[in-house]
């Protein structure tokens, strides 16, 4: 019988290749011969998953995409009983990728976006990511502001999901960058989210006439 191959993992272990040489190199010195080498595949092999190098970043970015929501995800499902305001701050911390360990992640995050602002296919392919943690913040948010009316008995107005998600969102993506160049520590990056997510809840627990 012909050997199977396993089409998905190969390509995941080429997107592993590709991650690793951008860390190394950024990404224009990622090559086809030098992934297939990384990857410890053959050429042909590469081109048979990826028609170019651009459709191989494509994948490459969304790999790296996943992996950072999916473990954001993981916090949730491994502390189900916390409350949405205590998973957000986790969820958060995650994306921020503010611990060493994923100091190379990103690194090539911040690869993948510097090439997106001239390359719309990537660009694209960011958006989609960005769009994946803005939905998991927003709905964090909603149900955080959901879990305060019914622990106070208050009738707050609910806040505007969408937006604190996009604002919480931009500030840990701008934390990322300020930690890997050495503008802000970790610890001084944590306590300034730590500041923000405590803000935002001090405004969804203010009784009506108490804000502002």
């Amino acid at each position: 019988m012909p050997k199977q191959v396993d089409h998905e993992g190969r390509r995941r272990r080429i997107a592993e290749a590709v991650c690793r040489l951008a860390d190394e190199r950024g990404l224009e010195g990622v090559t086809l011969r030098d992934v297939a080498s990384r990857a410890q595949v053959s050429m042909g092999a590469v081109q048979r998953c990826f028609r170019d190098k651009e459709e191989m970043l494509l994948f490459a970015v969304g790999h790296v995409g996943r992996r950072v929501t999916e473990r954001a995800r993981a916090r949730l499902v491994g502390s189900p009983a916390q409350s949405a305001a205590t998973a957000l701050g986790h969820s958060a911390a995650e994306v921020a990728l503010l611990r060493e360990e994923h100091h190379g992640e990103a690194r090539v995050w911040l690869a993948f976006v510097a090439q997106a602002a001239v390359s719309e296919r990537l660009a694209e392919a960011l958006r989609a990511s960005y769009a994946d943690l803005q939905g998991l913040f927003a709905r964090l948010v909603a149900e955080a502001a959901r879990q305060t009316r019914e622990a106070d008995g208050a009738s707050t107005a609910a806040p505007d999901a969408l937006r604190e998600a996009r604002t919480l969102l931009a500030l840990v993506d701008g934390l990322t960058g300020h930690v890997l160049i050495g503008h802000l520590t970790a610890d001084e990056a944590e306590d300034l989210l730590h500041a923000h997510l405590a803000a935002l809840w001090a405004r969804l627990d203010a009784r009506p006439g108490e804000a502002g």
